[in-house]
């Protein structure tokens, strides 16, 4: 049929033309074979940043450094603590359905959001809590970080340590994944105070220091190590 005739010539100039990505506009100067333009986009780190909150109720939507402007105007109930090395403190985490608690924390520079998210599956017979922290960045800027979670007490410790999800992978796929930390409800009540729980938050960067090997070599060397 004329309809399904293949244009080979047509075909063939396609898969030699560079094109733009469509996010050109807002900075980015990769061009790609047509082929390849759906991945790239689809991770540009140019393509428009969503609000980080859990949940759907929120449809904003701009750059990264509009974010955190949203977030101060938008989601004013949202508490930022200071430091590398904080307790974010869920309250009433018996509260029956899903529920989620969130907290900002800030260090080295940039800003992190902290999230606890409590799902009930097959109905209420089982209760799983989902705990991960996302950086208010890019990828890239991601991976220079790490970060442990941690519940203790009651001579009990239990410790979640991972590179930092930014917010332009958002944590659904994270929790769908179970790649963060989770636990139960009976676990969670073993690290519960009246009700709330502490989860220890320590945020570390990883940095290239130069060094000589020898006290007179012309060559430094170079090595990364954790600093938190």
């Amino acid at each position: 049929m004329p309809g399904n005739i293949r244009n080979l010539a047509m075909e063939k100039v396609a898969s030699t033309v560079l094109f733009p990505c469509k996010f050109s506009t807002s900075g980015c100067q990769v061009t790609m074979l047509h082929t390849d333009k759906g991945d790239h986009e689809e991770a540009c780190e140019y393509r428009p940043y969503s609000c980080p909150c859990p949940g759907a109720s929120c449809k904003w939507q701009g750059a990264l450094e509009q974010v955190m402007p949203h977030l101060l105007n938008q989601h004013r109930s949202i508490t930022t603590l200071q430091g590398e090395d904080i307790v974010f403190l869920a309250t009433d985490i018996a509260l029956p359905g899903a529920v989620d608690w969130i907290m900002m924390q800030s260090c080295f520079g940039h800003h992190f959001m902290l999230v606890l998210e409590k799902q009930e599956k097959y109905g209420d017979e089982l209760q799983q809590f989902f705990a991960i922290v996302q950086l208010i960045g890019t990828r890239k800027q991601a991976d220079n970080f790490a970060y442990r979670l941690e519940l203790s007490g009651h001579r009990r410790r239990l410790t979640w340590e991972a590179t930092p999800r930014s917010i332009h992978e958002g944590v659904s796929s994270a929790i769908l994944n179970s790649d963060c930390l989770v636990f139960d409800t009976s676990i969670a009540q073993l690290f519960a105070e009246n009700g709330n729980l502490g989860i220890n938050v320590t945020i570390s960067i990883y940095v290239l220091i130069y060094f000589e090997l020898e006290r007179h070599s012309p060559f430094p060397l170079a090595k990364y190590v954790w600093l938190c």
